[in-house]
């Protein structure tokens, strides 16, 4: 029988990053018992046991889970991509994602694609490597043929804050067209007959909620021009302060009184340009965000906005991935929620049918 020989752990001879040989060799024990001890204690002796617990405690070592889970073909993680990590309505979304893995005994690893189809294909491939259970993802405009092969190789992907394209595969979404109405639906109603809408990027839902704007503005404003697009670089406060520069630019005649805002950023940014040119809100332009993040309460003038459950849709998003993940008999599920709007300051003037503003840019 072979024999190992004790030894009394110290601070200083103890190895930097301890590994299941160290604790043997302190132990005095076979690395199988080691492993015995972590996966299966109850074959090993009360005494052995002790030993080597003793043994990891002095030693500081701490199981390399994730080998373990790659040896098995899977980890203990899920991805998810979003496309702004700055804007706060994805860091909702991710706190609704990281209850349910939490809750799951799993962890998230977020990815960034700031909007860019390289670095979301990029994040994808690491997302592969490290063979998590599933990816949820806020596509870029055009969806990824890397997706497909993630799908491809049985891992599972969920669509989040954006429509599938068929029904095999699972996706949450929201009605978009709905919010973009419901936003100039309370413009019109509120008296504004030249509305803009800011919002330049390639995204569906983008796309939807434009729709959704233009189809209540040719049914409310009564003429075919009622309805001007402004469309920034970006939808952050930058590229709302771009937009607004270019309406106070315009003719009186065709200047809008009122814009809906693709996001919360963007429409933050039309107020700020807004107030530095002595332009009032609501008084002689009103605005309306979207989103509905925390930041839109707090704002100068509180805005208005489309309210979109954010914390929900990271929920039921993450609830999907893990049943499809782990179900056999998964069933796909396309979920879409409806928006709902929330009246602040920002809009809450009504305006005369022939209005006459003395100032700003009525």
């Amino acid at each position: 029988m072979r024999r190992y020989r004790v030894r009394t752990a110290t601070p200083r001879e103890a190895p930097l990053t301890a590994g299941i040989r160290d604790v043997a060799l302190w132990a005095g024990v076979s690395v199988g018992t080691v492993s015995n001890v972590l996966n299966r204690p109850e074959a090993v002796s009360p005494a052995t046991r002790e030993r080597v617990q003793t043994a990891i405690a002095a030693l500081g070592f701490v199981r390399n889970e994730s080998a373990r889970h790659l040896r098995a073909g899977r980890s203990r993680t899920i991805g998810l991509v979003v496309l702004d990590i700055a804007n706060p309505f994805f860091t909702d979304v991710a706190r609704g994602v990281e209850d349910v893995a939490a809750a799951a005994g799993l962890a998230v690893m977020l990815c960034n694609s700031d909007d860019r189809a390289d670095r979301e294909a990029a994040h994808l491939d690491v997302l592969t490597e490290q063979r998590v259970q599933g990816v949820l993802i806020t596509p870029t405009a055009e969806l990824s043929p890397h997706v497909e092969a993630l799908r491809s190789r049985g891992t599972p992907v969920v669509l989040l804050d954006r429509r599938a394209t068929g029904p095999g595969q699972c996706a949450v979404a929201v009605d978009d067209a709905l919010g973009g109405r419901l936003a100039a639906d309370h413009l019109l109603e509120r008296g504004h007959r030249r509305i803009a809408f800011i919002g330049s990027s390639g995204l569906p839902q983008v796309h939807e909620r434009h729709d959704g704007v233009a189809a209540a503005v040719r049914e409310g404003a009564g003429f075919e021009d009622a309805l001007t697009v402004f469309s920034p670089a970006h939808l952050t406060v930058a590229g709302g302060r771009e937009a607004a520069a270019q309406i106070i630019g315009l003719p009186a005649g065709r200047r809008p009184t009122a814009a809906v805002c693709a996001n919360d950023l963007t429409a933050l940014g039309v107020l700020q340009e807004m107030v530095r040119h002595g332009v009032r809100v609501p008084e002689d332009f009103a605005i309306v965000g979207y989103d509905d993040i925390d930041f839109a309460a707090a704002a100068a003038v509180p805005l208005t906005s489309v309210r979109k459950p954010r914390v929900e849709l990271g929920r039921r998003a993450a609830e999907l991935l893990l049943d499809e993940a782990s179900d056999p008999d998964h069933q796909h599920s396309q979920p879409v929620f409806e928006p709902t709007l929330v009246v602040r300051e920002s809009s809450m003037v009504r305006r005369p049918s022939r209005a006459v503003v003395s100032g700003g840019i009525g």
